[in-house]
């Protein structure tokens, strides 16, 4: 009899959901309308940013092309403390694997050698399970680097002193690598922790605010009417320029990057580990001087207090009278196009409105899109998992292949090298190609597919390492290979081989890393964008603790299944992301050009 019960009461549940499948493709219709004409409304308000422009008519945001608007120069001046960030970053981190892994060369006080540059001789797992933390570390920090922001010094000031933090950290890593210090062992790894951990703290308190900072130096928000050379109306789209400002930032990023990556894999192996460590230093000292002279021509937004209870107190409103026994019903009610309505101040009377709502209904339009982005972001760790084996495992990988005098941590330059080519050509021939041809290719499509370019990655390293294992002497244990006299022995493959996958790799940051940049600046309302950048950083943090669990199979023999693993999670994850959120992509346009909503702060 319970058997027929539980029977009755699942056929009870799939009817209901039945009903509510029905009822939400009705609603939706609805909804779709009503946001259309919503994107109408406030266009005109003058506000000394959209003043004398002509503005699209419905039939003219149909039929006109789109195209972008120019970049301000001050998002140049903030992109440049990117790249310099980024010198010193990856400058610095690319040497960790060997500094970490590999043994101190003998008769050097410095860690050099022109075969393999070492320090700490901890192995392997130690040199992942260690960068893996401190991934995690930089991509934690920046929840509270966006609070900060938000709550008490707005975005340029707590850049700013991220970037002090930081270099007080980068001076702590010089110290750990001098001679005399890198010889003792346990010494040089303490000042090592140590000053990833203050730099951890510097990175993710600039990295929460640098990107939302560079996109808020282009003031419009509305598209407008505007000319080519030729004399052709086309619609100059603010969402298409924060797309192509986020573009070039990240290409500023991935130069600061090659450049540093690529010239402290030298250092390392020729000088040693403290020039590898001083370089950074000295690059990035920059930032301070560049954020002073520029101080007043930069947009800035004030802290305007948090925010995060009042959006959590407005979905808790809107979840009332939602909840089902049913997981199912439950799930369609939270996604029903009238999930928010029940949270809007217009639901309720003067006298029946709660005290705590001293917002507008454009404002819980804003929260609620906000909501979505960082539902889009929470399938994101699965991306990082694979974009972060080019962090320690595949400069392992070179490590047992034949590199012809090449360092094996400058092949992971291939991938900030690709970016640079990449990024222009996107830009200025393969997107607007795809934009005449009438092919909307939206953040959401692009996101889909940096999931299965990672995986296709993957499984370009899996073969690779396959055949590793079969042409070295050693077997599945290629990467402890060695002599009678202890040098190392390599497996007779070219290290080029790895070209495929950093390629593949740079590409899927193209579509997915540099969307989400630009997917939760867009998304977030404007008291919230710091806070919505650090929630899509912070997935790379969850990434980086899934990852923790994938250590084991970071060294030989189990390799293969490694980078296996990454390829189906990914694939995986790219089909699902698409079938959850197709839905959401065709209201794109209409949750770009939201009316700008208010909120009174209560004291």
């Amino acid at each position: 009899m319970a058997g027929l019960q539980a029977d009755r009461d699942i056929l009870a549940g799939l009817a209901e959901a039945h009903r509510d499948e029905v009822e939400f493709d009705k609603q939706q219709l609805a909804f779709d309308k009503k946001l259309l004409e919503s994107t109408t409304s406030q266009e005109h308000e003058l506000d000394g940013i959209h003043d004398g422009l002509e503005f699209p008519t419905p039939e003219e945001r149909a039929t006109l092309r789109r195209v972008c608007d120019a970049v301000p120069w001050p998002a140049y001046l903030i992109a440049f403390c990117e790249l310099a960030e980024r010198f010193s970053y990856y400058g610095s981190t690319v040497v960790f694997t060997n500094y970490i892994q590999q043994p101190l060369p003998a008769n050097s006080r410095t860690g050099a050698d022109v075969k393999q540059a070492g320090a700490l001789g901890l192995g392997q797992r130690a040199s992942t399970g260690i960068g893996t933390f401190n991934t995690f570390w930089v991509y934690v920090i920046p929840l509270f680097g966006a609070y900060i922001a938000d709550t008490r010094w707005g975005r340029f000031k707590t850049t700013a002193v991220a970037v002090g933090v930081a270099l007080v950290g980068h001076v702590l890593l010089i110290i750990s690598s001098v001679p005399g210090v890198i010889e003792h062992t346990n010494g040089s790894l303490a000042c090592f922790i140590i000053a990833i951990i203050i730099m951890g703290v510097g990175t993710g308190g600039f990295k929460a605010n640098v990107s939302p900072l560079v996109a808020e130096q282009y003031r419009r928000t509305k598209p407008f009417i505007g000319h080519t050379k030729s004399g052709e109306r086309v619609i100059v789209d603010p969402m298409m320029t924060i797309s192509r400002v986020y573009m070039y930032f990240y290409l500023f990023t991935n130069v600061g990057s090659l450049i540093g990556q690529i010239s402290m894999a030298y250092s390392e192996k020729y000088v040693g580990f403290w020039l590898a460590y001083t370089l950074p230093t000295i690059v990035f000292g920059l930032c301070p001087f560049v954020l002073y002279f520029g101080r007043n021509l930069y947009n800035t937004t004030p802290p305007q207090g948090s925010v995060l209870a009042q959006s959590l107190r407005i979905w808790r409103q809107a979840m009332k009278g939602r909840w089902s026994w049913n997981p199912v019903t439950t799930w369609r009610n939270m996604n029903l196009p009238d999930f928010w309505d029940s949270a809007k101040p217009s639901h309720y009377s003067d006298a029946t409105r709660p005290r705590w709502m001293s917002f507008d209904d454009e404002w819980v339009d804003e929260v609620k899109r906000g909501f979505k982005a960082c539902s889009v972001f929470m399938w994101y760790p699965i991306y990082w998992l694979t974009y972060n084996q080019l962090n320690n495992n595949l400069t392992s990988q070179a490590a047992t292949m034949e590199t012809h005098g090449v360092p094996n941590d400058v092949l992971s330059n291939l991938d900030p090298f690709a970016l640079i080519i990449c990024i222009p050509i996107c830009d200025q021939f393969i997107y607007p190609a795809l934009r005449r041809a009438g092919i909307n290719f939206s953040p959401l499509k692009r996101i889909t597919l940096g999931f299965f370019a990672g995986s296709a990655a993957m499984i370009w390293s899996a073969v690779l390492q396959h055949y590793i294992y079969k042409k070295s002497p050693c077997g599945n244990y290629a990467a402890t290979c060695a002599d009678e006299n202890g040098d190392p022995i390599v497996s007779p493959i070219n290290v080029w081989a790895q070209t495929g996958s950093y390629v593949l790799i740079a590409l899927s940051e193209i579509f997915a890393s540099i969307t989400g940049l630009e997917y939760a600046f867009t998304k977030a309302p404007k008291n919230m964008r710091s806070l919505v950048m650090s929630v899509y950083l912070f997935m790379n943090a969850i990434a980086s603790a899934l990852g923790e669990a994938f250590v084991s199979l970071s060294s030989d023999p189990l390799l293969v299944w490694n980078y296996g693993v990454m390829a189906v999670l990914a694939f995986i994850a790219g089909c699902i992301f698409w079938i959850q959120y197709r839905e959401l992509d065709k209201q794109e346009d209409a949750l770009n050009n939201l009316a700008v909503g208010h909120l009174e702060e209560k004291h």
